[in-house]
C-alpha cells in the first residue's frame, strides 16, 4: 500500500530542484501539477491543456500518488524530458510565457508532445513554418468597418515581404506589400473579439498601420505566427549580421506594454477631452493613440525619452480643462509640449504612470535617436 504522506513529501522535495520550480511548458513559477505520462511539472493553467489532450495530469498536493508513479517522476523530471521534446527548437519559435494566450499555450503543447515538432526528427513534408514560405486564406477586418473578409496573405522570407490581396481575383495585384523590416505581430484574442485573433503591425509611409486577423483553425494561426517570426528572424540576422541570438531574439516580435483607454485633451489643455485608446510599445519608445481599438491607422504617436532629454511622467490634477469624464490625470512631458491624459480608476493611472516610468529610464539606444527625430506631434 502507497504512503501517500510520504510520497507527497518527495514529490515536493522534487518541486525545489531548481529545473522543477517552473513549469516545464510556460515557466510559470511554483508548479503544483504533474503529467505523470510525461514525467513533468505543470502550472494549473497547462495541467488543463495536457488533460484536454488526454494526457495523465495529478495535483501535488490534492491527489494520492502510487509508488510506481512517483518513481517514475524522480527518474523523468523537467529537464530530461525538456531534452527530448525540446531538443530542436528553432531559435524564432517563440515559446509562450504564463501570461500568453491561450492558443500560444495549447499549439506550443500540442506541437512538443502531440505533434513532435522539436525532437529533431526529419520532417517530411516540412513544418509550414521552416520553408521560408507561406500563404493562405486569414480573415481579416476591414479598415472602415467592423467586417471580417476572408483574405489570401502571401509570406516570402526571400522578398522580406507579407502581401495581402483584397479580391480573391490576384489579376490586379495585391492590396498592400508589407516589408517585414518594422513588421510586428502579437496575438490579441479580447481586442479582436476572437480566441485566434492576431494583430499585425508596420509601417506605412509615415503612419503606423494595424492588420487584424485570424483563422478559425488554431494550428493554422500559431503557424502563420512563427512563419512572421521566422521572416523577421532572418531579416535580423541580414541587418545586424553581428548580432547575437540573445540581442537578435527579442527584437522578433513583441506584446505591447500596456494597452487601454484614456481621455486625451489638446495642447492648451484647455480644449475637450476625448476618449482615446492608447498602446506603449516599450522597445521603439512609442506610445500611439487611436480613435477606437481597431482602428488601422492611428491618430497621433507621442515619443517616450529620457528625463536627462528633457521627459517626464507625473500625475496631475487639470486646472482648466473641461469635457473629462475621468478624474485620475496623468501628464507626459516633452521637449516640445505637455500631454494630459485621464484615466477612469486610480488602478489604471498607477499601471500607466509605471508603464511610462519603465520606457523613460532605460537608457536610449542610437536607434531611438533617428525614431525621436521623426515624430510629428499632432493635437
Amino acid at each position: 500500500m502507497a504512503n501517500h504522506e510520504r510520497n507527497k513529501k518527495v514529490l515536493l522535495e522534487l518541486l525545489k530542484r531548481p529545473v522543477n520550480s517552473r513549469c516545464a511548458d510556460c515557466g510559470a513559477p511554483d508548479p503544483d501539477w504533474a503529467s505523470y505520462k510525461l514525467g513533468v511539472f505543470l502550472c494549473l493553467n497547462c495541467s488543463g491543456i495536457h488533460r484536454s489532450l488526454s494526457s495523465r495530469v495529478k495535483s501535488i498536493k490534492m491527489d494520492f500518488w502510487d509508488d510506481e508513479l512517483v518513481e517514475f517522476m524522480k527518474s523523468n523530471g523537467n529537464a530530461s524530458t525538456q531534452a527530448l521534446y525540446e531538443k530542436a527548437v528553432p531559435a524564432y519559435y517563440y515559446r509562450p510565457q504564463e501570461n500568453d494566450s491561450v492558443v500560444l499555450r495549447e499549439q506550443w503543447i500540442r506541437a512538443k508532445y502531440e505533434r513532435r515538432e522539436f525532437t529533431g526528427e526529419t520532417k517530411y513534408p516540412p513544418l509550414s513554418y521552416t520553408t521560408g514560405f507561406y500563404e493562405g486564406m486569414l480573415w481579416k477586418k476591414g479598415k472602415d468597418n467592423t467586417q471580417f473578409l476572408k483574405r489570401k496573405f502571401v509570406l516570402s522570407e526571400r522578398e522580406f515581404t507579407l502581401i495581402y490581396y483584397n479580391k480573391e481575383n490576384e489579376s490586379k495585384g495585391p492590396k498592400a506589400v508589407i516589408s517585414i523590416k518594422d513588421l510586428n505581430a502579437t496575438f490579441q484574442p479580447q481586442k479582436i473579439g476572437h480566441p485566434n485573433g492576431l494583430q499585425i503591425t508596420y509601417q506605412d509611409n509615415d503612419h503606423t498601420r494595424n492588420l487584424y486577423v485570424y483563422h478559425e483553425n488554431p494550428e493554422e494561426i500559431v503557424t502563420w505566427y512563427n512563419a512572421i517570426r521566422a521572416a523577421r528572424y532572418a531579416y535580423l540576422k541580414t541587418a545586424y549580421p553581428t548580432g547575437s541570438d540573445e540581442e537578435l531574439i527579442p527584437k522578433i516580435t513583441r506584446n505591447y506594454l500596456k494597452e487601454g483607454y484614456m481621455e486625451k485633451t489638446g495642447p492648451m489643455q484647455k480644449e475637450p477631452f476625448k476618449r482615446r485608446w492608447f498602446v506603449l510599445d516599450s522597445q521603439n519608445r512609442k506610445l500611439f493613440y487611436f480613435k477606437d481599438k481597431l482602428d488601422a491607422e492611428e491618430l497621433g504617436v507621442i515619443f517616450i525619452g529620457t528625463e536627462n532629454k528633457g521627459y517626464s511622467v507625473k500625475e496631475c490634477v487639470p486646472k482648466h480643462a473641461h469635457g473629462n469624464k475621468w478624474k485620475c490625470g496623468v501628464m507626459v512631458v516633452t521637449p516640445h509640449r505637455q500631454f494630459l491624459f485621464m484615466c477612469e480608476q486610480e488602478r489604471e493611472k498607477r499601471e500607466w504612470l509605471d508603464a511610462l516610468r519603465q520606457v523613460l529610464s532605460r537608457p536610449m539606444a542610437p536607434q531611438d535617436y533617428t525614431v525621436e527625430a521623426n515624430i510629428k506631434y499632432k493635437r
